[in-house]
């Protein structure tokens, strides 16, 4: 087991989402389930263009957007995140009730050096703590420079951070959640949590015990975030050239503050 005093500098925050891309929608709907996707939707079909989404994962925002007539590109650095996602937006594409729809586009690539053309997007999005996965200053400084680029003059860039990472005592093997999966196997989630004060990262080893009938699979993988502050995350977006307009407490649109389940903040690209 790592010792929670060794410095992680090596540690890249795209570690481990490849083998999480299985589990994730499964526990992402015990936990936080579709409380974002509502407030994004309204934020989305405001834009007048297309949309990127920063780390899309497996579709759990991008999709919905689409839905509701979304033009929307989705990048992530996992291949298997974007697999699942790619799978879903395909069965959708055949089912003739669900409305309206934009267009979605999948692209695999570093957020820190998005691979499109400059002022290409009336509006980007970071989803639920996704900028936390840049895990060193000048990781978030090359994302919101890059993010500067492709965005248009007074596109909208929306962030979304997770504010509990750094309040996360230590423990180790705790069973987190169980319960059913899709094809009649159980899953459970032991995990533990290392905190790393100094560098400010919080580790969330995973291990997930997959049961099918008597055959038992176990999948160990580490996902590790920075703790972000409003002040900090502010701060530079405002050197990178954007004008702070919003600072949210919850999907609600309460105003923010410290105590907030959720820090949502909403910047303008300046002309």
């Amino acid at each position: 087991m790592p010792n929670p005093k060794t410095p992680q500098r090596k540690r890249e925050g795209w570690q481990g989402w490849d083998q999480y891309a299985p589990f994730y929608d499964w526990e992402n709907a015990r936990t936080l389930g579709r409380r974002d996707v509502p407030f994004w939707r309204r934020v989305a079909c405001e834009a007048r263009g297309r949309v990127l989404e920063l780390g899309c994962g497996t579709g759990r925002v991008s999709l919905p957007l689409t839905r509701a007539g979304v033009t929307l590109v989705g990048i992530d650095r996992s291949s298997r995140m974007l697999a699942r996602a790619n799978r879903r937006s395909k069965s959708l594409r055949h089912r003739r009730s669900v409305g309206a729809r934009g267009r979605l586009d999948l692209v695999r690539g570093d957020i820190r050096a998005l691979p499109f053309g400059s002022r290409k997007f009336a509006m980007v999005l970071a989803p639920y703590g996704v900028l936390q996965s840049l895990l060193r200053d000048r990781d978030l400084g090359a994302t919101l420079q890059s993010v500067a680029r492709v965005l248009r003059s007074g596109g909208t860039f929306g962030i979304d951070l997770v504010p509990d990472v750094p309040n996360w005592r230590e423990y180790s093997n705790r069973v987190q959640l169980r319960g059913p999966a899709a094809g009649s196997v159980r899953l459970t989630l032991i995990e533990s949590v290392r905190q790393d004060r100094l560098h400010r990262l919080t580790t969330f080893e995973q291990r997930y015990i997959e049961r099918r009938g008597r055959r038992t699979t176990e999948h160990r993988f580490d996902l590790t975030f920075r703790t972000l502050s409003v002040r900090q995350i502010t701060g530079r977006l405002e050197r990178a050239g954007f004008v702070v307009e919003a600072v949210l407490g919850d999907y609600r649109g309460r105003r923010w503050d410290e105590r907030a389940e959720v820090w949502i903040i909403l910047a303008r690209k300046q002309d």
